[in-house]
């Protein structure tokens, strides 16, 4: 049999099958656009940091005694961590890159705020910092003892080096091909900083700057009285190193403040929580649509089969296989689904473009309307599959019966 007589009779029941495609319809603009958006939001929590993240947690330590030696403290509690075991290394840090909370500011490539210009997330540490962190260097190398900086009084203008991300130096300078090391930049009170080192990725302090990847390490420590200490622990020891670390360093010192301990991951997690809770919110959402789309072509199989006992069990009579029952409600199902699918891909692009004016997100992609096309496809079979072989089981005499 082809298509015209079926749907001739499938358009007896014409409604039904308009709100089923209909049903489609929206069902595939809805879960083309949420999967796509899913898929933004899982690629934009799994990039890479550039650090050893999973490994690294991070302790603020205060004190407020009169006369504190603020650099002294700094020194011992350092060179204790260093030394205990499962610890990879140490260094200290103003800000927690990932934590959503840090500093930031303008720099240019020539003097008086002159030639190219690029904000940047800065990390004032020492020499241990590439290290601690588990940054790879792309060229260059990291600054030394001596080129750290120890301030009493905090005041403006940045050390006179520096390690910085690709991203950041190439923002700078675009024209230089990749060599960075030795260029001087300039901050916004005109000081000049010459780049050491390079490092291929690290991502600072919030997630959702599109300037993510520029960074700067500077050789800074102080003025105090408060640190944090970011610690790299060996593979599998984070938690066991945190708990030990927290006792060593009030044993060493009781007279201060020991914060609380914090990984970096959790500090990841927490930035990341609203593209988590996004990305969940659509996957139960695409679920449930899926789910109520193939309860109506279900509905409208099983509906269709139950008002036509007679004619099936009419054409069973005449000679009819139980796999030409089939096909024809399969095909039936095809042919409403189809009709869905078509204008689907209409709402489904409009969708997308509304979305990517409205929020700045990418153009969706063709593969995922392909994707959900195939896939509504293959939904709507397998929905009408069950009434359409239940069909195939009306003998010859039951539709008698019926009469």
């Amino acid at each position: 049999m082809g298509l015209r007589p079926i749907f001739s009779a499938l358009m007896r029941n014409g409604a039904g099958a308009i709100l089923v495609a209909i049903q489609i319809a929206l069902t595939l603009a809805i879960v083309v656009n949420a999967v796509f958006v899913t898929e933004q939001r899982v690629s934009k929590i799994g990039r890479d940091s550039g650090m050893d993240d999973q490994n690294i947690f991070a302790v603020p330590a205060t004190s407020f005694e009169k006369d504190h030696d603020f650099f002294a403290m700094v020194r011992n509690d350092l060179a204790m961590l260093r030394s205990m075991p499962g610890i990879v290394d140490a260094a200290p840090t103003t800000q927690v890159p990932l934590s959503g909370g840090g500093s930031s500011t303008q720099f240019y490539s020539l003097p008086d705020k002159k030639g190219e210009k690029s904000p940047a997330a800065y990390y004032n540490t020492d020499e241990h910092a590439v290290r601690t962190l588990g940054v790879k260097l792309a060229d260059g190398k990291s600054f030394t003892a001596t080129d750290v900086e120890y301030r009493v009084k905090d005041q403006q203008g940045m050390p006179g080096t520096a390690v910085v991300t690709r991203e950041f130096a190439e923002a700078l300078f675009p024209k230089d091909k990749g060599q960075f090391v030795g260029k001087t930049f300039y901050d916004d009170q005109g000081k000049p900083t010459v780049i050491v080192g390079v490092m291929e990725r690290m991502h600072g302090a919030w997630v959702g700057w599109d300037k993510l990847d520029r960074v700067m390490l500077a050789p800074l420590v102080g003025p105090g009285p408060g640190i944090r200490y970011l610690i790299r622990t060996e593979p599998g020891k984070l938690d066991a190193t945190m708990a030990a670390v927290e006792v060593a360093l009030r044993k060493r010192d009781p007279n201060r403040v020991v914060g609380k301990l914090r990984s970096m991951q959790n500090f990841k997690q927490s930035s990341y929580a609203s593209d988590s809770l996004m990305a969940v919110t659509l996957s139960v959402v695409t679920g449930l649509v899926l789910t109520f789309s193939a309860l109506g072509i279900f509905g409208l199989a099983t509906f269709n089969v139950n008002t036509r006992t007679r004619q099936i069990g009419t054409r069973r009579a005449v000679g009819a296989r139980k796999r030409d029952i089939v096909s024809y409600f399969m095909a039936e199902n095809w042919m409403v689904t189809t009709l869905g699918v078509v204008v689907g891909c209409v709402m489904a692009l409009g969708v997308g473009f509304w979305l990517s004016n409205q929020f700045g997100l990418p153009r969706l992609d063709l593969y995922f309307l392909v994707g959900g096309v195939a896939g509504l496809w293959a939904l709507g079979q397998l929905a009408a599959w069950q009434p359409a072989l239940r069909a195939a089981k009306v003998s010859p005499a039951m539709a008698t019966r019926s009469v």
